[in-house]
Parts: C-alpha cells; structure tokens; sequence
C-alpha cells in the first residue's frame, strides 16, 4: 500500500500534524506501508529536520499567500496521484485540501478507465467550534465561515472519509458548521512511539544544560507559546498560589519549554514575569526541546501541565503519559476522557479557576497518590496512545 500525505507545512516547530505522520512511520513500514509527502517547504529545509530515510519528501518550495497558495501542487497530484493507493490531507483552511479536489475531479474527466486513489482527510481539529467561538478569532472565523460554504465544504463532503485521532474530535466536528454532511467519519486514534527507557542520565543532562538545581523540582508546560495554550492563566495562577500563605512553600519551579517566546503573545508573558517578580523567580523559559533533551524534561518533571483552551490530541500530553508521569490539564484537551477515566492526571476548565484548582490538587495529593496516578498514566498511555495499535487501526480502516 501506497499512502501520499498532502501538508502545507512540515517544520517539526509548527506542532501536531506533522509530528503525528512521524510518529506512525516506523510502525508502518513494518505493515508493508510505503507513504509520501508533498509539503510546500524549500529542499534544504528539509535535510535539517531529519526525517525517517523511509519517509519520501516532495518539497515544492514556499507557498505565495497568506492561503498558500503554490502553483506546483495540482500538476504535481495530476502526474503523481495515481501511483498512491490513498491520499490522505491533513489540515484544512489552507490551499491544498483545495488542491487536491481539483486535482481529482481533473484526474476523473480525463482518465475514466483508471483507478483513483481515495481520498480521506485527517482535519486535527481544524473543525473544533473552539475556532469559531473564540474572541480573539472573530476575524478568522468570518473568514472560515465564507470559506466553509465556498469551499471546504465540499471538500469534505466529497472526500472518501474523514479520521479523527479520537471520539470527542468527532463528535465536535459534528456541531461547527451548517452542511457538514461527510461519507464517512472514522475515529482510527493517534498514538506515540514509545519513548527512550528511563535513565537518571536523561535527567540530570536537561538539567545541567539548562543550568537547573539536580534537586529542585519542576512542573514542566511543553508547548508553543501561543494564546491557545493558556499559559497566562499558568503564570498568574503560580501569582495567586504564590501569595497563598497554605501554598506558597509546596510550590515547585515550573519550567516552560516550547517555541514562541519571540512572537507578541511570548513578549507579553515575558512582561508580565517582569512586573511579578515572585513569579519570575519560580519560571525559566528553555525554548524548544527535541531528542534527548525533551525526554529529559519530562522524565525530570514532577507531572505535566496544560492548560489548554483547544487541543485536538495533544501530543505532548501522550509523551508524558507514555514517561509514567501525571498530566495536569483542562477538559478541552479531546483526550481529557480517557485520563480521566484512567485515573492518570487532574482535569478541570479552562479558566484561571480551573488551573488553580489543578495546581491546588495537585499539591495537596500525598506521595502514595502521586505514585498511583504515574502508574496509571503508564497504563492509559499503553492501552489508549500506543503507536502500535494507532497504526494498525489506520492501514485496517483505509484499506
């Protein structure tokens, strides 16, 4: 079988999506599964990224628009699309899903007597309500709503299926748009490779490079620094807990690691540890971890946080949980259900109350209840999040 991914982006840095295709790679070779991609990323950009030999790459340089647009990508799907059993997009709202009809509806008129492939779409929770009820998106989601009608709509509702990575992403797909009417909507789940074995190595090498006390203990927030991800309810969260005379002492260090710092939103939280220095001596921003040095973040965290306003998997999360550690974490996170029923974390709203609440739990849990949820976050990691199964799932349902 023959999979070709179609993805405007694939800069490890950008999130989810492409980390999602990496992590089946492995696993589906070893189904007999060969995949492609076709990215609008520079040739170079590429090599420096590392991708899995297995892993064929079509870079089609940079798109031109802020829809990126590329003009390289319906010739290329019209000479190429036919030599893949499956087309699967990923990601919506952009000019490939776009493509990719038009490519097919072409490859229909022209070529009657030749076999197409289908054509799934994994939309990562591009259709959560989230993006259109959401404040600070007004303007985007006016954008999506004409976009919808004009056009993603029938993209989806000619598709062959839509894949969601779990059931709350299906079931919140249902209630965005009018028209939303697909083939088929398949939950074939998401998983993670399993992570490196332990090793007190791990640890103290994150540690050391970061300049941080062996001892100290941290929570650790993994993502990018982006409003969605709602570290500003974390950090003045860590201010009212701070100023709580019952609080105050247990407190650990919490260690923020991801890309953004740069943009306004990060420049913002910067200022804000500025004007609170209480809260800028507990934070140490570490930029973005791959590698060893992830891992050893998070094998060296006494649990995880983050809260979240929209996560359609979270990946991050399943990385934890994978290590054996408890995830602090908001009930917009889609896989919110399958910790909580697995006794693997804290879960509460997306809202300051909600993220106090989490710390406070937390906090207040003794180390026998500590150890508990680290093993049920094993648990839930190997019986809902293990690669293995995902990928068996995802070649059953496409074939």
């Amino acid at each position: 079988m023959k999979i070709l991914h179609i993805i405007s982006g694939v800069n490890p840095k950008n999130g989810g999506p492409i980390q999602g295709i990496r992590n089946y790679q492995n696993e589906l070779v070893t189904l007999g599964v060969e995949r492609h991609i076709v990215t609008f990323e520079e040739t170079n950009d590429i090599a420096l990224w590392e991708f899995p030999d297995t892993l064929k790459i079509h870079a089609l340089g940079k798109p031109k628009t802020s829809w990126q647009y590329n003009e390289k990508l319906i010739p290329f799907l019209k000479k190429e699309a036919c030599n893949f059993d499956v087309l699967i997009i990923n990601g919506l709202w952009t000019y490939h899903s776009y493509a990719v009809k038009k490519a097919v509806i072409n490859l229909k008129k022209k070529h009657s007597n030749i076999k197409l492939p289908k054509v799934y779409i994994m939309p990562h929770g591009m259709l959560d309500p989230w993006f259109q009820k959401d404040k600070s998106r007004r303007l985007k989601a006016i954008r999506n709503y004409f976009y919808w009608h004009l056009i993603e709509k029938k993209v989806i509702n000619n598709a062959d299926g839509l894949l969601f990575t779990c059931e709350e992403e299906l079931f919140l797909a249902k209630t965005t748009f009018i028209g939303y009417n697909p083939k088929k909507e398949i939950n074939i789940g998401y998983g993670i490779e399993a992570p490196p074995s332990y090793s007190e190595a791990l640890k103290i090498s994150f540690k050391e490079r970061y300049n941080l006390e062996n001892k100290d203990p941290y929570l650790l927030f993994l993502s990018r620094i982006h409003p969605k991800k709602g570290l500003n309810l974390l950090l003045i969260a860590y201010y009212e807990l701070l100023n709580n005379i019952d609080f105050s002492s247990k407190l650990p260090n919490l260690v923020i690691a991801g890309p953004g710092i740069e943009t306004e939103y990060g420049t913002k939280m910067l200022n804000y540890l500025e004007e609170n220095p209480i809260v800028k001596a507990k934070v140490q921003f570490v930029g973005h971890l791959s590698g060893d040095a992830k891992w050893g973040a998070i094998y060296g965290c006494d649990a995880f946080i983050l809260p979240s306003h929209q996560e359609n998997f979270g990946i991050a999360v399943a990385e934890a949980l994978a290590c054996s550690k408890p995830v602090l974490i908001t009930n917009k996170i889609n896989i919110y259900r399958e910790i909580e029923k697995g006794g693997a974390g804290i879960i509460n709203d997306n809202n300051l109350e909600g993220t106090i609440l989490n710390l406070k739990k937390w906090l207040t849990l003794n180390n026998d209840g500590k150890e508990k949820m680290a093993q049920n976050a094993s648990l839930v990691y190997k019986t809902n999040f293990n690669v293995n199964n995902a990928a068996k799932r995802l070649k059953e349902v496409i074939q």
